[in-house]
């Protein structure tokens, strides 16, 4: 026998002991697998920034002597999780994609002619390539700082325009979730403007669309009357707004104009849902009466998904634009007077007006809907009417082959899609027989009969599929039996004859060329994660890693439709499984609901929750909602949609929450507390010690705890919310779970709860997410699942990482963030910090408000400053104004940190030149940033301060990797004052 004593450094290898017949490893695997042959995931040694030579010495500046030293202090002894995640071994990348090939291929794709608002479509290489797998286009976060967003506000604004032009009214925005909740949010702008508290939607709206609008109506209280519009009371003074699909869910298109006269005439607003491509053939919604038009845009370039993401729009005339939700784009113009774009009409936005807020913010899909305003560009008008004009006539052709076969088409005037009543000799059995063995996916009514929607991607072939399934004649022989033109909506009053995308922009891009050198000078403008760190608190700009984003554009996660039958989506539905095992696993709930496909909307989902709970409990009357001021921004505004009165709470002057005056607030309102609204670690940034004393307090009054789960990352492998005394918290898949934010959308926000919400979670008339449709409090999302094409990437972030990478990504987090506010407190005063240890969680504040009275500076002229210093602002002026709020995250690595420590260390020391009267208090560096290239090298140069110091003002600034603001700075009042949210006419820069 031979004994070798080894020593190692990794994999806990001890001892091996060696004999003529046996190898024994004394280790944490016995497997023959890792032991003679040893792998690893070194995933999160790519994901996470800081080597570990940089990690000593930033533990080392801060006074700790390993990560685990720190983390114990910062986070709080009674609430730390005392184990490892349970979570499976982490893959390497390339064992990754080889696991979730293998279960996407578990998804059977049909080709899927169910409509309802979704249809396949064939995405533009181009666009695929350039936009969609593109980090310069994904990685941005939503435009707050235009001077650097130009490129993307320059596409939402062409966005805007297409929907502008093709509904016919005066305004769009910049986008909203799904068409459900564009339609939830138009009946509510209905309500805000007449003030009446009464609705009424056609029963011939998709039944998503029509459940999503009655879980909303309910929580505001308002009444909602379902039926017939043409046999409806629309002189009633009581109704605020009436909802119609055009073309309707059956597919018919009606003549809604004197409906919509009678509704004008008793001060009744009129929306109208609708399909883009098809107003490319029918007249618009502006033109036979409609205030608001909502819909997706899906069909224009966006891959189905299995139901998203995708990006709903919203449109409406000039007199209802103050009212309008969700976040729009205007030209305004920089301080030289060049034409610039920005977000318009901010003070909308819920951070500032909280509970008075008109709607939640984050309800925008911008990567989507640039992605759609892409495919707009790169078919032009003629081309998009060239792809309905097929669609139209294939559907004709079918139309005449399916009556030739002995069937009833009920409708009269159509677009794109059927509503078939089958002949005498054909069941609906048989017909989903022959259906089967085509693998071909149609929409079945309760009452037998069937729905057909085509698409731009059916062919000759299979139109002959078509009218097999059916036993017609073959397309040949039906368009040598029928004139099918002799129906065509062309021959109709509803036939569109106003022109649209006349612009120059949807006319000059058609030879790729052309176009892939459009969307690169567009992503050029703009500063991403491809550039440089985007440390904004709050918003959690982490590595979206390229392995982790490959799925997406799987074939056979992209090509299934919402609606598909359960079995055919198998592979979807093991992710989900799989995906909410690890999430309850992180958090310590007991369920997960993906319906939400925004923070917002998981927010609104678990508050929704926690009323039907109440309810359930005949203790309805429970509507109280407590929040913190420390608490996130879109909270106030998610409870006064939930239907809940909010009581803010106050915070002590080291940011932590006021227990005295929560005790007062909880006791007081004890008999009608439905919940308190927590962020955690909070917005100020710290790890409160009292939360599990906060959690019990409000459950001994009844009530129930929503902590929100914006801060997850400073929170996963180290403690679980679902311990510490949460019921529910929402997850934002696209800030802790790597999603990317693509310059403001798509994002995804989950919740989980504990045990005794689970039956009322969100639930879904069309395919049900769990088997709680009895207690379900309702609809959120317009697909069962939300966005759930872009789960693989949160799914593939966690088995890469497995849980000492995930804990190790929260560590270095707090690090992070601790090491810099360390670095900069000779300069900047961190606000808010752990009275006891004096640790931020991981973000923290700087406190810029001084600097007003020494030397005329406010956060927002370093926030404009930074980008000439090549960075993005933190988080401006929120949640305390006159501040800026960072959060680095774990993916920066040191050097990136102590650049951007840098940076705001050369702009303190300009500042103090402005404090000593070196600089002008009025002309220098920081007032007249940022500075654009036209600037620095124009002849006119009159600034009492150096080009270079303008244009180069640190060493690390170099000429051939300078990122350059393509305008200066923006004058907002200018644009709130000539309000232009469509493309300006103008000859774009070709």
């Amino acid at each position: 026998m031979y004994r070798l004593s080894i020593k190692c450094t990794r994999n806990a290898l001890s001892s091996v002991t060696l004999t003529k017949f046996s190898v024994r490893c004394l280790a944490t695997t016995t497997s023959v697998d890792g032991v003679l042959f040893p792998t690893k995931s070194d995933f999160p040694s790519r994901h996470i920034g800081p080597r570990k030579t940089d990690v000593v010495s930033m533990l080392d500046t801060l006074g700790y002597k390993s990560l685990g030293e720190l983390t114990e202090k910062a986070v709080p002894k009674p609430i730390q999780l005392q184990r490892d995640l349970n979570l499976d071994k982490p893959l390497n990348e390339h064992e990754l994609i080889v696991r979730i090939r293998n279960i996407a291929k578990k998804n059977q794709i049909w080709r899927s002619y169910i409509g309802m608002g979704y249809h396949n479509c064939h995405v533009p290489h181009t666009i695929l390539r350039n936009i969609f797998e593109n980090p310069g286009w994904t990685t941005q976060y939503t435009p707050y700082q235009p001077e650097i967003a130009q490129g993307r506000l320059e596409s939402l604004l062409n966005y805007q325009t297409l929907v502008s032009e093709m509904t016919g009214l005066d305004v769009a925005n910049a986008s909203l979730l799904d068409e459900g909740t564009a339609a939830a949010e138009a009946m509510c702008l209905c309500t805000r403007h007449n003030k009446r508290k009464k609705i009424f939607l056609s029963n011939k709206i998709h039944p998503q669309t029509l459940s999503v609008v009655k879980t909303r109506a309910e929580a505001l209280e308002l009444e909602v009357e379902v039926g017939s519009i043409e046999s409806a009371d629309l002189t009633s003074r009581e109704i605020s707004g009436i909802l119609l699909q055009y073309p309707d869910t059956y597919g018919d298109v009606k003549d809604f104009e004197s409906i919509a006269e009678t509704a004008r005439k008793n001060g009744t607003l009129v929306v109208v849902a609708t399909d883009l491509l098809a107003l490319t053939m029918l007249r618009p919604p502006a033109e036979f009466g409609a205030d608001i038009a909502v819909g997706t845009s899906q069909r224009l370039g966006v891959p189905l998904g299995y139901g998203g993401p995708h990006a709903g729009f919203f449109a409406c005339k000039q007199n209802l634009v103050r009212l309008m939700p969700g976040r729009m784009i205007g030209v305004t113009r920089d301080m030289d007077g060049n034409d610039a774009y920005r977000l318009a009409l901010q003070t909308r936005e819920q951070h500032i007006r909280r509970d008075k807020a008109t709607s939640n913010i984050c309800t925008a899909q911008a990567l989507l809907a640039n992605m759609s305003a892409m495919y707009a560009i790169y078919h032009g008008p003629e081309g998009l009417k060239a792809i309905a004009n097929r669609i139209h006539h294939f559907t004709l052709a079918l139309q005449a082959g399916l009556k030739g076969a002995g069937h009833t088409v009920n409708n009269k005037h159509f677009f794109d899609t059927l509503h078939v009543t089958l002949g005498a000799d054909m069941t609906v059995e048989e017909l989903k027989g022959r259906a089967e063995l085509k693998q071909i996916n149609f929409r079945y009514f309760p009452d037998g009969s069937v729905g057909v929607a085509l698409d731009e991607t059916v062919g000759p072939k299979d139109l002959d599929d078509l009218l097999w399934v059916f036993k017609g004649k073959t397309l040949e022989q039906v368009l040598a039996t029928n004139d099918i033109l002799g129906t065509s909506i062309e021959k109709t009053p509803f036939y569109r004859t106003s022109s649209y995308l006349t612009h120059p922009i949807f006319n000059a891009y058609h030879s790729e060329s052309r176009m892939v050198r459009y969307m690169k000078k567009l992503e050029n403008k703009d500063i991403s994660l491809v550039h440089s760190m985007i440390p904004l608190g709050s918003c959690t700009m982490k590595l979206n890693a390229t392995t982790e984003m490959m799925p997406c554009s799987f074939r056979h996660f992209t090509d299934i439709h919402p609606f598909a039958p359960v079995e055919q989506a198998q592979g979807y539905h093991q992710m989900f499984k799989e995906l909410e095992d690890d999430l309850c696993e992180i958090t310590g709930y007991d369920k997960i609901s993906f319906q939400p496909n925004s923070g917002a909307q998981g927010e609104y989902a678990g508050l929704r929750a926690i009323r039907s709970y109440h309810e359930q409990r005949n203790e309805g009357h429970r509507n109280i909602c407590l929040i913190p001021i420390s608490a996130h921004g879109t909270n106030p505004a998610s409870a006064q949609m939930a239907g809940m009165k909010v009581e803010p709470i106050r915070i002590l002057s080291d940011g932590s929450i006021d227990m005295a005056h929560l005790k007062d607030k909880a006791a007081e309102h004890a008999n009608n507390l439905s919940c308190l609204m927590i962020t955690y670690p909070s917005t100020m940034g710290v790890f409160e010690s009292t939360v599990a004393d906060i959690c019990s307090l409000i459950h001994k009054y009844g009530g129930q705890v929503y902590l929100d789960g914006a801060n997850m990352n400073a929170q996963v492998g180290l403690c679980r919310p679902g311990d510490y005394g949460s019921d529910v918290s929402h997850l934002n898949l696209h800030k802790t779970f790597c999603i990317p934010h693509g310059g403001g959308g798509p994002g995804m926000g989950p919740i989980g709860v504990k045990a005794h919400l689970a039956p009322f979670l969100p639930g879904h008339p069309v395919i049900s997410p769990s088997d709680n449709e009895a207690t379900s409090f309702g609809v959120v999302s317009a697909a069962p699942f939300g966005s759930s094409a872009i789960l693989p990437i949160s799914w593939s972030y966690i088995k890469l990482m497995g849980s000492r990478g995930l804990k190790r990504a929260t560590q270095v987090a707090i690090l992070n963030a601790n090491y810099m506010s360390k670095r900069l407190e000779q300069h900047y005063k961190t606000l808010y910090k752990d009275p006891q240890n004096g640790l931020v969680a991981h973000e923290f504040i700087l406190d810029i408000r001084d600097l007003k009275k020494s030397a005329n500076i406010e956060a927002v002229d370093i926030a404009k400053r930074l980008m000439d210093y090549g960075f993005h602002a933190p988080t401006m002026s929120w949640p305390v104004a006159g501040t800026l709020m960072i959060e680095p995250t774990e993916s920066e690595d040191k050097e990136e940190l102590d650049r951007f420590c840098d940076a705001l260390i050369s702009i303190r020391e300009e500042i103090a030149q402005i404090e000593n009267g070196t600089m002008d208090k009025q002309v220098n560096p920081l007032k007249m940033a940022p500075h654009t290239q036209s600037q620095v090298i124009s002849d006119n140069w009159n600034r009492p301060y150096s080009r270079e110091m303008a244009a180069f003002p640190a060493i690390f600034i170099k000429p051939e990797s300078k990122i350059w603001p393509t305008v200066g700075r923006i004058d907002d009042a200018y644009g709130d004052k000539h309000l232009v949210c469509t493309c300006p006419p103008i000859l774009p820069d070709l």
